[in-house]
């Protein structure tokens, strides 16, 4: 058996047995060099059909960039945004081309929909190279129909459950959670209700002693916003939550708001700088008493966030800070913050950070009793604090070939 092994390795190494072929794409001559910035793309079927240009993958390197982007609409689908800018030779040219996808579609359709719409807007650069020659254009002629008319007025309902459990001899956890929204998007009015519950139920069985923890929650909220003009817009969010993790018997709340947009609201999905003021009453009915010898409590807060995001070819910045404060006790406060970046250096040289810092000094919940050591080590019930926080940071550098033609799935993950 030995001696067969050392033969085969010999023979595979020798190129007798296992003949090495260099399956080499060939960088298409006087082809388009093309990078294709996007989050949400199944870069390997594009790669796929549309093999008139050569994929690179450093965006100075190419002389078509294309960036994606997208937003969620209102019947639960997303708009897409492809922005086309012309680099090098097609400096100069550049193009955006909007479609829409609905929940209902299937990842085999959007991403059909999307090769369509990417084609369409490469055959201007397309047209310039000597493989223009090749490309075939047919249009499909649509039959002539009435106007449709949508009988549900755009209202989307979305009905939703899952179960998780996950169990050891020694452990177990079960997770429960369900879901009711209910959507209606159009220019002016914007309409969002939701239902939530959610049991968690945790166990080990240690060898002196068993430790069992659960919590369950129940919330329930609406929005309602109206479009004043292009950079205002105005709303108010009513609901009400049960949580025994935050020892919340029954809490409703009535928050009107106010919002302004630095930049007009159609470039949302490339830019924004939000600022949104709201004040509102609370209301909460404890499960325990608090730490403040509260069973229940009457409450006026306000809260002012700022929001900025940003979409280029150098890549993506999203940052908001919040801060709210109650009416009754100013220094019953918060502030949180939260960043998300992928930042092109130079070429082939990427950072990406991705994080969160708060200032607590508004626990009002807080049972008096406090938590049981089960409780504590499960964290199924708030504990004080006075901050919180969580980091993600990395560099990322390649190099070599400047092509990326070749898709090659086998021993895929």
């Amino acid at each position: 058996m030995k001696k067969i092994i050392l033969l085969l390795t010999y023979l595979s190494f020798s190129g007798l047995l296992f003949s090495q072929t260099t399956v080499k794409e060939e960088n298409r001559t006087d082809a388009l060099n093309l990078f294709i910035e996007c989050t949400d793309c199944d870069i390997e079927f594009i790669k796929r059909e549309v093999t008139y240009v050569n994929y690179v993958r450093d965006p100075k390197e190419a002389q078509v960039h294309v960036l994606v982007s997208y937003q969620y609409s209102g019947s639960g689908g997303k708009e897409y945004k492809l922005f086309f800018t012309g680099q090098k030779d097609y400096t100069g040219m550049n193009d955006t081309i909007i479609f829409a996808t609905n929940v209902n579609n299937t990842t085999d359709e959007i991403r059909t929909d999307f090769l369509h719409y990417l084609q369409v807007g490469l055959i201007r650069f397309v047209a310039k190279t000597n493989l223009i020659k090749d490309i075939s254009i047919k249009y499909d002629a649509p039959a002539v129909s009435a106007e449709v008319k949508d009988k549900w007025d755009s209202w989307v309902f979305t009905l939703g459950s899952s179960a998780w459990v996950n169990a050891e001899k020694s452990y177990h956890n079960i997770s429960i959670n369900s879901n009711l929204s209910i959507n209606r998007v159009t220019e002016k009015w914007k309409y969002e209700i939701y239902v939530g519950h959610n049991y968690n139920e945790q166990k080990y069985d240690m060898t002196d002693e068993t430790y069992f923890s659960y919590n369950k929650s129940l919330y329930s909220s609406a929005l309602i916003v109206k479009s004043l003009t292009n950079h205002w817009s105005a709303g108010m969010t009513v609901g009400s939550n049960y949580s025994t993790y935050s020892n919340l018997k029954l809490g409703y709340f009535v928050y009107p708001a106010i919002e302004y947009n630095i930049f007009p609201y159609s470039e949302s999905s490339r830019k924004q700088l939000t600022f949104r003021y709201t004040a509102g009453y609370k209301h909460n009915d404890y499960i325990d008493t608090t730490i403040y010898n509260k069973t229940n409590e009457k409450l006026l807060t306000e809260s002012l966030a700022i929001g900025f995001k940003t979409i280029q070819k150098w890549g993506n910045i999203n940052i908001s800070v919040s801060g709210q404060n109650y009416f009754h006790d100013f220094s019953k406060n918060s502030l949180n913050t939260n960043i998300s970046a992928d930042i092109r250096i130079v070429k082939g040289l990427s950072f990406n950070i991705y994080g969160s810092y708060s200032f607590i000094r508004n626990q009002l919940s807080l049972p008096k009793s406090g938590a049981t050591q089960e409780e504590m080590l499960l964290r199924q019930k708030e504990l004080a604090t006075s901050f919180n926080y969580y980091v993600s940071i990395g560099l990322s550098y390649t190099f070599g070939s400047i092509y990326n033609n070749v898709v090659n799935p086998r021993f895929n993950n």
